[in-house]
């Protein structure tokens, strides 16, 4: 008799590993109970000799075999991926998780072959890597309240969850998937801004980065909004009123949000 899976992955990139990691070490699911589908060598190594979990490179075979699957491969891939899928999957065995950014649930219903499918899309980010990530869930197709906490609990581990409508998750996407990026490359002009200003390198880097860090924490720990914590950071006639005066001249708020509604257009053209 072939084994069955509690959990199953298809694509093993950071993402997934995050995900496996976190629910392994919180015995959510035993190792034995994962088996993780993915081309490349290298990444099942990782899976197989770091976790523990079973590894294979035959999607269809993990798709009978496994009572959740979570979808992990990069969008783009969606239909050569889940249309050689549609004989091996069973709506009643198994319910599928995509993470696939952009993808709605009428793609993923069509490309496995219709009818029932029951799905729940979900929109996490990188910092699950390092058990502060972000993750947005909304339940699709055929899923059921019982699915939609079962993979609550999943992402939980790793991330702060919420509940959302799937038509809410472009601007998920746009504002906590690519989130981190727009962090980092706020960090990355602090640290230009210090070296131009006299500082080695690796001690602007420090500065920065545990400026980000602190900020981040008392922000998320306190009760007062990001507008009253910036207003007691900022003295009249003082630097930070120096620099937010410069900010808000060149317009710097509404350039953030414009970038923000791109990438929330960029999710829906995807899709």
């Amino acid at each position: 008799m072939p084994k069955s899976y509690k959990l199953g992955f298809i694509g093993g990139g950071n993402m997934a590993e995050a995900i496996a990691r976190g629910v392994v070490a919180a015995n959510i699911v035993r190792k034995q109970d994962v088996q993780i589908s993915d081309p490349l060598l290298d990444r099942r190594k990782v899976f197989a000799n770091e976790i523990g979990t079973d590894v294979t490179d035959n999607n269809a075979e993990l798709m009978k075999h496994a009572q959740t699957v979570l979808l992990a491969v990069k969008p783009q891939h969606c239909q050569d991926v889940l249309e050689p899928l549609s004989n091996a999957y069973d709506p009643e065995q198994t319910l599928l998780i995509s993470i696939m950014a952009g993808v709605k649930s009428p793609k993923i219903i069509n490309d496995i072959g219709g009818g029932n499918v029951r799905i729940i899309r979900v929109m996490p980010n990188t910092p699950m890597l390092v058990g502060a990530g972000m993750a947005a869930l909304c339940k699709a197709g055929t899923a059921t309240d019982d699915d939609l906490e079962w993979a609550l609990q999943l992402f939980g581990v790793a991330a702060t969850t919420i509940t959302v409508d799937e038509s809410q998750m472009d601007a998920v996407t746009a504002l906590s998937g690519s989130g981190p990026a727009y962090y980092y490359y706020f960090t990355e002009a602090l640290i230009s801004a210090g070296i131009k200003s006299g500082l080695y390198p690796d001690q602007a880097a420090t500065l920065a980065k545990q400026t980000a860090r602190g900020a981040a924490l008392l922000m998320c720990e306190s009760t007062e909004s990001p507008e009253t914590l910036r207003r007691k950071v900022t003295s009249p006639g003082g630097t930070t009123q120096a620099a937010l005066e410069s900010l808000q001249h060149d317009k710097v708020f509404d350039k953030i949000v414009k970038a923000v509604m791109a990438a929330e257009k960029r999710s829906k053209e995807m899709g």
